[in-house]
């Protein structure tokens, strides 16, 4: 058993992302593990489907992402749970329920887990070409120019300890805060974990990442982290 420095078994934080996901999240609210968690909460980018409603009617809490892009909800996870590890989740149809016990055992022992595509025993279902080369390409360069030890640097179901990822010190940010989350915590020699799972097909709706526009933003971050090296070490949380 982990404890924390208080002496308690440390406390978990479901963070569920949506936009416009009312089908996948129908299919797969009730294959979630909640009693596993000590929160809920749903950060929502303006869904107009009636994806909101839908949670708030289950009781689940929503807060509103300030800003467009992924980046913004990851902010929100950390000012609105104050939970010891941060679990993220996107009900889209891609992400397995059935893996939240597996991140969160692993993570135990771990700074942040990545549930990994393309890694040993790791499948996927929705492996359109230019996605899947793109992913596999850009995790190639984060291991290349940042010694990230991960097969799927691009993945965004994953845990991690909400302290780490103050330590991160993550600025608002669209499609590429996964990658920038990997960069960095490899940059501070964090312990990363991956476990295997099995990526379905999309439930209704469509991808909100552009292929081309993601991969630009990438080039970028991987430019910017390289410039930027350590100094975003915020000293109050280390």
């Amino acid at each position: 058993m982990v404890f924390t420095k208080r002496g308690h078994p440390p406390t978990k934080a479901l963070i569920i992302l949506t936009f416009n996901e009312i089908h996948g999240s129908r299919a797969l609210a009730d294959k979630i593990p909640y009693t596993l968690f000590d929160n809920s909460i749903v950060i929502d980018g303006g869904s107009t489907d009636g994806t909101r409603e839908f949670w708030e009617s289950r009781g689940i809490r929503v807060a509103q992402r300030r800003s467009p892009g992924r980046g913004s909800a990851f902010i929100i996870a950390i000012e609105e749970c104050k939970e010891d590890i941060l679990l993220f989740f996107s009900p889209d149809g891609n992400e397995d329920p059935n893996d939240i016990p597996r991140l969160l055992d692993a993570v135990l022992t771990s700074d942040l887990v990545i549930a990994t595509r393309f890694g040993k025993g790791g499948t996927s279902d929705d492996a359109e070409v230019l996605r899947t080369f793109g992913n596999l390409l850009f995790t190639a360069i984060c291991r290349l120019l940042f010694r990230a030890k991960v097969t799927d640097a691009v993945n965004g179901f994953r845990t991690i300890w909400r302290k780490r990822m103050m330590n991160l010190n993550l600025p608002p940010s669209r499609f590429e805060i996964e990658m920038q989350i990997t960069i960095r915590a490899s940059k501070l020699n964090m312990r990363i974990t991956e476990i295997s799972t099995h990526e379905f097909k999309r439930i209704g709706g469509v991808s909100k990442a552009k292929s081309f526009d993601v991969g630009l933003s990438y080039l970028k971050l991987f430019l910017d982290e390289l410039l930027l090296g350590r100094r975003f070490i915020n000293k109050a949380h280390t």
